[in-house]
């Protein structure tokens, strides 16, 4: 199975689900960003229950910017933000200290686009997981396609229905397990096991279909 799917920032569960079970990748380069999707954000397990972490990017007159154009807003420091929000979460997780120095070039590296530091998070998180991180790109714009198994719908976590086996996560005890966080989340709890938990989950239908 080859599938298309969407660069995002730290993906879904079910974003990498997919990818460990794909016989091939395919990255969409050539979408319209949307606001409000996993384009620039992600959820973790905080101390509070769920908490977003989003990434500002600078805003453009173009409603039809491409995705792969959009650059980061420098004017906040958000990288020290979500990396004290990752260590609150997950210092106490049996594989934080373990994987914390591979992650910190998401957190101090200065990208200029968005799709750059994407790409970067998933190269350092496939790493970890023991993952062979390899890919093609779009080079066109297409609302179907044939040729792939279309995922390019994860990308928007409202529309993401997925329900995978639960695990084992550091505040389980206080909200009870919560279902496709970041991949982050799966890594810092399950650490290398994560790659064969996700080539394990059954993956909704319903999500295979054009964006």
């Amino acid at each position: 199975m080859g599938i298309l799917i969407h660069p995002t920032y730290f993906p879904s569960i079910s974003h990498f689900a997919a990818m460990a079970q794909a016989d091939s990748i395919t990255f969409e380069m050539e979408d319209n960003f949307q606001k409000q999707t996993n384009r620039n954000r992600t959820y973790i397990y905080s101390p509070n229950g769920i908490q977003l972490l989003n990434i500002p990017i600078k805003h453009s007159k173009d409603k039809h910017q491409k995705t792969k154009d959009v650059k980061l807003e420098t004017a906040f420091d958000w990288q020290k933000q979500h990396f004290k929000s990752m260590e609150a979460a997950y210092r106490t997780s049996p594989f934080f200290e373990y994987f914390e120095d591979n992650l910190m070039p998401i957190f101090t590296k200065k990208h200029e686009f968005l799709m750059d530091l994407n790409f970067e998070a998933m190269e350092i998180v496939s790493k970890c997981l023991g993952f062979p991180f390899e890919f093609g790109k779009t080079f066109e714009y297409f609302h179907e396609v044939s040729e792939y198994t279309d995922f390019r719908n994860l990308a928007n976590g409202k529309k993401d229905i997925s329900k995978f086996e639960p695990y084992t996560q550091v505040f389980g005890d206080k909200f009870g397990f919560i279902n496709n966080l970041s991949i982050l989340d799966l890594l810092f709890n399950e650490g290398r096991f994560a790659l064969d938990y996700l080539k394990k989950q059954s993956l909704n239908p319903a999500l295979k279909s054009a964006p």
